[in-house]
C-alpha cells in the first residue's frame, strides 16, 4: 500500500535547534547540527500525493491507473518523452522503498497522470499494487525526471526496448513529426500483448515476440537491430530496458557507428534482480553499461 510519510521541514528544524529546546527537539528527532547540502547537490524533489481516478488492464501483462486529483497542480511537467516519477512503496519489512515508472501522459486539461505497469501476478510491489488499484487510492510520487525527446532534425529515429520501455517508446512516436523515418521494435510476450500506437506514416512499428520467455532470456532486440538495413543520414537512437540486452544494443550500435550524442541507452532493469538490487549494482562493474565512442 502507498503512503505519505510525515516529514519535518528541515527550516523549521533549525530554528528550534537555534531556539535551544532540547525537549522538543528530541520529539522531532532533530540533530544539534545541521549540514548544508553540498554544492551543486541535486535538491531532493517534493513528494505529491495523487489520487487513482480509474485503472484499465490494456495488456495481459499491462495495467495503466490514471492519477489526478488536488496534488496534480504541484507536478511540474517537462518536456522529455521518457520522463519518470518515483513511487513511494512501503516494503515487505515496513520500511519506505521507491520504485521508478515512465510517465505514459500528462493530460493538463484533465489534470492527470497515467502510468503503465508491467504485471506478472503477485511478484514485486508495483506490479500488484497496480492491479488492485481502485478510485480513491492514494499514490505519492516524486519527479519528474526525464532525458530524451525526439530530435526533429535527425535524418531518421530508432527506438528499442521491451515491454518496461514501452511507455516511453509510445510516447516518443506521439511526439515525432508526421514527416518522421525510421523504425520501432517492442519486444513483449505474445500477440495478445500488442498495443495500438500512433506513429508516423514513415515509422514502422515491429513486435518481437519471445513467447514463455522472459525479457533478458532473449537475444530478440539485438538480433533484430543488428539485422534491420541501416539508413543513410543521421539517426537519433533511443533503447531502454532489461540491462543485458542493453549492453548487447550496445555493441551493435558500437559496429554500427553510433555516436554518444545520437545515443539515449539505459538499463530499466535487470534479470534475475530484485529491484533495491539493480539500484545497487548501479555503482557496480556488473551495473555499468559502457558508453559507445564519442
Amino acid at each position: 500500500m502507498l503512503h505519505k510519510r510525515a516529514t519535518t521541514p528541515l527550516g523549521v528544524v533549525a530554528r528550534f535547534c537555534l531556539l535551544g529546546l532540547p525537549n522538543l527537539l528530541s520529539k522531532l528527532g532533530c540533530l544539534m547540527s545541521v549540514t548544508a547540502p553540498a554544492p551543486g547537490a541535486r535538491k531532493p524533489r517534493a513528494q505529491i500525493a495523487l489520487t487513482v481516478l480509474r485503472s484499465e488492464r490494456l495488456t495481459p501483462h499491462l495495467v495503466r491507473v490514471v492519477l489526478g486529483g488536488a496534488g496534480f497542480d504541484e507536478f511540474e511537467n517537462n518536456d522529455k518523452t521518457d520522463k519518470y516519477v518515483k513511487i513511494l512503496f512501503t516494503g515487505s519489512d515496513g520500511h519506505d522503498v521507491t520504485r521508478t515508472y515512465t510517465v505514459r501522459e500528462v493530460n493538463a486539461v484533465e489534470k492527470s497522470i497515467s502510468i503503465d505497469f508491467v504485471v506478472h501476478g503477485d511478484e514485486g510491489l508495483a506490479g500488484p499494487w497496480a492491479a488492485a488499484a481502485q478510485p480513491g487510492d492514494t499514490a505519492v510520487i516524486s519527479g519528474p525526471g526525464g532525458g530524451y525527446a525526439p530530435d526533429p532534425s535527425a535524418d531518421w529515429h530508432l527506438l528499442v526496448g521491451d515491454e518496461s520501455a514501452l511507455p516511453a517508446i509510445a510516447s516518443a512516436l506521439d511526439a515525432l513529426p508526421a514527416s518522421a523515418q525510421g523504425v520501432a521494435f517492442i519486444e513483449t510476450y505474445s500477440d495478445a500483448d500488442v498495443l495500438e500506437l500512433r506513429s508516423p506514416a514513415g515509422v514502422d512499428v515491429r513486435w518481437l515476440f519471445r513467447g514463455d520467455r522472459l525479457a533478458g532470456e532473449a537475444t530478440l532486440l539485438a538480433d533484430a537491430v543488428s539485422q534491420h538495413p541501416w539508413a543513410d543520414g543521421r539517426v537519433q537512437v533511443f533503447a531502454h530496458g532489461e540491462r543485458g540486452a542493453m549492453k548487447q544494443l550496445r555493441d551493435v550500435f558500437k559496429q554500427r557507428g553510433v555516436t554518444r550524442a545520437q545515443l539515449s541507452l539505459s538499463g530499466y532493469w535487470a534479470f534475475g534482480r530484485t529491484e533495491d538490487r539493480f539500484q545497487a549494482e548501479k555503482r557496480e562493474p556488473v551495473g555499468v553499461i559502457e558508453p559507445v565512442s564519442e
